[in-house]
């Protein structure tokens, strides 16, 4: 079971890989293009209010609750009885997400007004405008809550390519908008908003030719007094705040940043872009597979087997969460600098969204463990276990976030934005350690042998690590002046320097994958 899940977590996160790097591109074609200012700010809470609905609802809730259940009927019943699932759990969602989309649609003042109150308060332009935007946008929940559903089956049967793939859809049509599209528009952001419809709808569509392949195409029905149904719903509604703390935290921040100067909005973005980079490639790709391997195994009844992969899991995390976030937080200028600072996108951009970056990277191993803690709790139907900790969680940071931003603004300390992206971090730790103390307070999860040789093992691989990026790397001035090609080059090396230092480490600490495997199973 280990093995398949290192197999499947390398697909998911090879597939995401290619998204990632897409979305960098993007992002790079969104900061030349466009910079950092009023107008993409709007853009940015205009797409940011479905994305963090999706994650609450479709990535979040909804697939915590749908893959356990899904996996149950696919362990116990006939493939009768799945299609039938899967037909009335399509037609509910369908139904009631066109409906609350047209009231999305109609409500996007009322929205923008809670989400970023700052733009009606400082520019009533802003505002109308990322009020219009938002209609374009907001059908995307709709689009996107059908993929994660199309998703969570694939994923259940073990089709893991496809669904990780889709996401490149919405890179593709932003970056088609963006160099197409916006340079004929008296408001050239509309042309983001327009794509991000454009592309839910692809990614929909993209995943409906793997739905016929296994047998499983949704012919949609209303399903509402289904008891398949009725339990996804039950399990949903404690998990919609339980999976998604750090969104609603992101989020948060995101009204507070309305606020502050212009530009925090989009500053915040594209530090939070990049830490989205190995948490996405890694920790959501590991969390994707490991949610049905857990169900399956708590739908069996196999406690060692259940156990053993969350240990996996949590290795595999700290392996590779905590290098992540050294290497972020040292390359934070030199990553913004090579990736963004062009066209409109200043060194004074830079400088700001680097404070955030390096904010971020504090918390990447936390928003990590917490992809691979919560599954554990969700695949044994525990949803409201989740919630108790995530409202920890979240009035931590909404403390944290008036102890950190209001005394920089009243003092005129420069960058206190990157104050909301340190208490977001802080946060996440503390949502990360409650789940692992309930987890092991209630002996779901034992540790396997070899944990502190592991820690140390990673320990002096990383102080490695941060020793060379610190002393060798040119300064801040040197990555300003170099042209492009140089400034991608100088990136590549010291990403390549920092990585063969580690791994290297590791090495020759003695460790491997095959000793990983034993020490989980108990064999050294």
């Amino acid at each position: 079971m280990q093995h398949k899940l290192l197999k499947n977590t390398a697909i998911v996160g090879g597939m995401t890989l290619v998204s990632r790097v897409l979305g960098l591109v993007r992002d790079m074609v969104l900061a030349r293009w466009f910079g950092a200012n009023a107008g993409m700010d709007a853009f940015f809470v205009a797409f940011k209010i479905p994305n963090f609905l999706r994650r609450l609802f479709a990535e979040g809730a909804f697939s915590q609750a749908f893959v356990p259940i899904i996996a149950e009927y696919r362990e116990q019943r006939d493939h009768a009885s799945v299609q039938q699932l899967i037909n009335k759990v399509g037609g509910t969602l369908l139904g009631v997400l066109s409906i609350l989309s047209v009231i999305g649609v109609l409500a996007s003042p009322v929205l923008v007004t809670v989400f970023a109150p700052g733009f009606l308060y400082r520019d009533a332009a802003q505002f109308d405008l990322a009020a219009l935007m938002l209609r374009l946008t907001f059908p995307y929940l709709l689009f996107i809550s059908l993929v994660a559903f199309a998703a969570g089956i694939l994923n259940t049967y073990g089709r893991f390519a496809a669904a990780s793939f889709v996401s490149v859809w919405l890179n593709v049509v932003l970056i088609g908008a963006a160099i197409l599209v916006s340079p004929h528009l008296a408001q050239p952001e509309l042309a983001l908003a327009a794509g991000v419809f454009v592309a839910g709808l692809v990614q929909v569509l993209f995943l409906l030719p793997s739905l016929k392949r296994v047998g499983l195409m949704p012919r949609p029905s209303w399903g509402w007094r289904d008891a398949g149904v009725r339990r996804i719903m039950k399990l949903m509604l404690p998990g919609i705040v339980g999976s998604s703390v750090a969104q609603i935290n992101l989020l948060f921040d995101t009204l507070i940043a309305s606020f502050l100067v212009a530009g925090s909005v989009s500053w915040l973005y594209y530090s939070d872009r990049l830490v989205e980079f190995p948490l996405g490639v890694f920790a959501i790709a590991l969390s994707t597979v490991i949610l049905p391997s857990l169900s399956r195994s708590h739908a069996n009844d196999s406690a060692d087997e259940f156990s053993r992969t969350v240990d996996l899991g949590l290795r595999l995390v700290l392996l590779i969460g905590i290098p992540s976030a050294v290497g972020l937080s040292l390359l934070a200028r030199p990553l913004l600098v090579t990736l963004f600072n062009y066209g409109d996108f200043s060194a004074e951009d830079v400088n700001m969204a680097s404070l955030s970056l390096m904010a971020y990277a504090a918390g990447l191993p936390a928003f990590m463990l917490v992809k691979v803690l919560a599954p554990a709790f969700y695949s044994r139907k525990d949803t409201t276990t989740p919630v108790r900790i995530a409202i920890v969680a979240l009035l931590t940071n909404v403390v944290l976030n008036l102890l950190f931003v209001v005394p920089m603004v009243m003092l005129g300390i420069p960058g206190p934005h990157a104050g909301l992206a340190l208490a977001t971090s802080l946060a996440a730790w503390v949502n990360a350690g409650l789940l692992f103390r309930v987890l092991k307070t209630r002996q779901v999860y034992e540790p396997c042998p070899g944990w502190p040789r592991l820690s140390l093992q990673i320990g002096c691989a990383v102080i490695a690590l941060g020793t060379v990026l610190a002393l060798g790397m040119p300064a801040l001035q040197v990555w300003l002046a170099w042209p492009v090609g140089s400034r991608v080059t100088g990136l590549l090396v010291w990403v390549m320097v920092g990585a063969a230092v580690y791994f290297l480490l590791l090495h020759l600490g003695g460790l491997r994958v095959r000793t990983l495997m034993q020490q989980v199973h108990g064999e050294g």
